[in-house]
């Protein structure tokens, strides 16, 4: 029988290396020669076999599967030395053992056990490297290519990091009481020592200088989002699991080459997110929402709801403000819309935004609440805190989740009712989700004209239904006539937002809720988008039912406004 060499790594730790005697099962049961004590891990997860020679890898059909290079295989699969394998949390390399090569005793647990290795890995697995005193030597030397040199330069990732941790654990440094930048630099100057004592045994082929800046990152930064971050044109991360980024991009979804050395630096760079706005995330509390230094929204979610890992999504927001032109110019909306929206904020109606997920809600609602006259008084409510207003009389208030207890929890419904007694002009809540809707309305309806909101729907008639729906989550016992009363009382305008397959964000319609009939809401569109013939906006030609009022007191909106086709780009 065929003896098997098995690497294995787990977080940040150095490499695991076993000999053990074909076939090898791997999975967290006692009998398994490769134990993975993870819960992500099946009892019998995967075997290890010799076929015709060659080393092949089977999954035993477990929940979360087994990939190789990134992929899920589904029937035994055959491996190459450089190949690499991901079971739970864990890597895994494979190769045929030397013949002199010794198989470990029975039933060892490499995840547990940590020993070196027993035998020295096969030929092909590694790269002879060249004595550090003869450079003609290792300029001779073969260079890895593709994912194996990408491989190689995550395993010096995770040991330089692993190192620079225990560096600056032996310092004893008081990092909690260190200011970011002196904590780059000490972090910096350590694992400069670190890279130059390593320099003998880094591979050929390796930047030192990005490894340096990459552990660096990883270490006391975001890792490889910080990059990301700082480049305008990504508009959104999504890291799926340590090893899995996409991005979006002018509209548009695509995978990312960066990645995260470990599971652990994910659960790392969560907490060094959430702990300085007095939020976290664990087991009791897998999810949570929070917001980065810049404004950038987070959500971020972790085992065990999370089963392949930690998932984090990040949805930035432009370093400069974005004003009412801007929108014009990408072909959100025409001149004649924009005109009608500023007239409905100055002369205080209720605006719901609504739209889907990425739609561009907050970004409207933020162009909206530059109309607002500077001498009023604006309370802003948010769950987290992403409005970027530059009004000078501004009360920014943000929720509360519960603490380790379960206390101390502050709701939107809590911030909206207290707003009530802070005399505010206007009142802004970032997004209506649940029983706030109630005290929303009842704030539009007494002496809070010209509050603004967005909520999560498809149609300004299902955004209607919503707003229904969340005033009965309140538990209060209304008929449903009276919800409705109270909500054809209190919206005045609905602007519909939405993302077309291309990526533009867009206003759809703008419609107006005229009041009550039979029970049902009547609407009155004033403008919508038809997507027909590259795409147009289209005013409908009816009237405000209050524009008579607004003349009256002097507003000029001519009635030409609602009428005409604008093609979409040529909002200016």
């Amino acid at each position: 029988m065929a003896n098997l060499w098995v690497q294995i790594l787990q977080g940040d730790g150095a490499p695991r290396e076993m000999v053990a005697r074909a076939p090898v099962w791997i999975g967290r049961g006692e009998d398994c020669a490769v134990r993975l004590r993870q819960w992500r891990v099946a009892r019998r997860h995967a075997c290890l076999s010799v076929v015709d020679g060659r080393v092949a890898i089977e999954d035993a059909g477990s929940l979360l599967g087994t990939e190789v290079n990134g992929r899920r295989i589904s029937e035994c699969s055959a491996l190459l030395a450089e190949d690499d394998i991901l079971i739970g949390g864990a890597r895994l390399r494979v190769a045929l053992a030397p013949p002199s090569a010794s198989p470990a005793p029975a039933k060892p647990s490499v995840a547990d056990a940590g020993a070196p290795a027993t035998a020295p890995p096969a030929a092909p697995m590694a790269t002879p490297k060249p004595k550090a005193d003869d450079p003609a030597a290792r300029e001779a030397a073969p260079q890895p290519m593709g994912s194996a040199i990408e491989a190689e330069a995550l395993r010096w990732r995770q040991r330089l990091q692993a190192r620079l941790v225990e560096a600056m654990d032996l310092r004893r440094r008081d990092i909690a009481g260190m200011s970011d930048a002196a904590l780059r630099a000490e972090a910096d100057r350590l694992l400069e020592s670190l890279v130059a004592e390593a320099a003998a045994d880094l591979p050929p082929g390796i930047d030192t200088r990005s490894l340096r800046r990459e552990v660096l990152d990883e270490a006391v930064g975001l890792g490889p989002l910080e990059r990301l971050l700082a480049d305008p044109t990504v508009s959104e991360i999504m890291v799926n699991r340590h090893d899995e980024v996409f991005i979006e991009r002018a509209g548009r979804l695509m995978r990312h080459p960066a990645g995260f050395s470990s599971e652990r630096s994910v659960q790392a760079i969560l907490q060094r997110i959430v702990a300085p706005l007095g939020r976290r995330i664990d087991e009791a509390s897998p999810m949570v929402d929070a917001r980065l230094a810049d404004g950038s929204r987070v959500n971020a979610v972790i085992a065990p709801i999370a089963l392949r890992g930690a998932s984090l999504t990040i949805r930035k927001f432009p370093a400069r403000r974005l004003q009412l032109d801007d929108l014009l110019r990408a072909g959100a909306m025409d001149a004649a819309m924009a005109s009608v929206l500023r007239c409905c904020v100055r002369e205080r109606l209720n605006v719901v935004v609504s739209g889907g997920t990425g739609a561009g809600k907050t970004t409207l609602l933020n162009v909206l609440s530059g109309f607002i006259p500077p001498g009023e008084r604006i309370v802003t409510i948010e769950d987290a805190a992403e409005l970027r207003l530059q009004h000078e009389h501004l009360v920014s208030l943000e929720a509360r989740p519960a603490n380790l207890e379960g206390r101390g929890v502050v709701t939107i419904r809590d911030l909206v009712r207290n707003a009530l007694r802070m005399r505010p002009d206007r009142i802004i809540v970032g997004e209506c989700r649940g029983a706030e809707a109630l005290d929303m309305l009842q704030a539009m309806n007494t002496g809070h004209e010209g509050s603004l909101t967005t909520l999560h729907a498809n149609t300004p008639r299902d955004a209607l239904a919503r707003l229904e729906t969340m005033i009965l989550m309140a538990g209060m016992e209304l008929p449903l006539a009276a919800v409705r009363e109270q909500i054809a009382s209190s919206i005045d305008v609905i602007v519909q937002q939405a993302r077309d397959a291309g990526g533009v964000r867009r206003v759809t319609a703008i419609v107006e809720v005229v009041g009550l009939e039979s029970g049902r809401f009547q609407l009155q569109e004033w403008f919508r988008y038809e997507p027909a013939h590259g795409g147009s906006f289209v005013g409908t030609g009816l009237l405000p039912s209050f524009l008579g009022e607004w003349q009256a007191r002097g507003v000029e909106l001519p009635a030409a406004l609602f009428e005409g086709r604008t093609p979409a780009g040529e909002g200016r």
